[in-house]
């Protein structure tokens, strides 16, 4: 970040009232400190915490290129079906899980069902209400 390490800490602390999904497109969002392997320590646990209704987040490393492809699925599905499409009422959140099992589904479309399009799709996991 611009000034210094943005802390986990320091995300809990923000308590953002209006908040409702953070998609982590990043790798190991949801993977814990290998120090503290009792507690759910994470980016994503985190972002609850400081207020999100949901959280789409990855438990190991990513490729850029499936992880744009995830993302526009998901977002792409997400939007289609939310309230500016009137197809939708309430939060985006509320619909978050059903837009990453689509983008999941399209990724195995494309990829196939080998170990290694596994990879592509598996590490995305949803938290939330």
């Amino acid at each position: 970040m611009r000034d210094g390490r943005l802390e986990l800490a320091e995300i809990i602390k923000i308590q953002n009232i209006h908040a409702d999904l953070a998609f982590l497109s990043a790798c190991q969002t949801s993977t814990g400190d290998e120090d503290l392997p009792e507690e759910m320590v994470h980016l994503a646990g985190g972002m609850l915490a400081a207020g999100y209704q949901g959280v789409v987040a990855t438990m190991w490393a990513i490729t850029d290129k499936h992880a744009v492809a995830m993302a526009q699925d998901f977002y792409s599905h997400l939007l289609s079906h939310g309230p500016e499409s009137g197809k939708w009422e309430g939060p985006l959140s509320a619909r978050a899980p059903e837009a990453l099992c689509y983008a999941s589904e399209r990724m195995r479309e494309k990829l196939g069902h080998s170990e290694g399009a596994l990879h592509a799709w598996v590490p995305y996991v949803y938290f939330g209400i």
